[in-house]
């Protein structure tokens, strides 16, 4: 898998501004790929943000059922994921210049 393919977008919520106020910067929450593995998170994070990461938690989401009238569907399943840098790292910067 490619790492642009990898990371699909940062996930840019409340609680995942809180969560990067109470660790300095260092915890980005960005949506990956459904398959990808924590190793390859890992290494298209560093490639692609020159960072070095720390640890990277992840969870699994399952898609809402959606309905319009008497039809229902479901959306997307998704995983995010939890990533910190190492101390002393820069902390990446989504909306620069803004």
């Amino acid at each position: 898998m490619n790492i642009y393919e990898v990371i699909r977008h940062p996930r840019i919520t409340e609680k995942s501004t809180e969560i990067q106020e109470r660790g300095e910067g260092r915890v980005m929450t960005l949506q990956v790929h459904k398959e990808a593995s924590k190793h390859q998170i890992r290494e298209a994070v560093e490639r692609i943000f020159e960072v070095k990461v720390a640890k990277i938690r992840t969870t699994n989401y399952l898609g809402k059922v959606k309905r319009q009238g008497r039809y229902s569907g479901r959306r997307p399943s998704w995983k995010k994921a939890y990533v910190t840098l190492k101390p002393g790292e820069k902390p990446v910067e989504f909306f620069e210049g803004v």
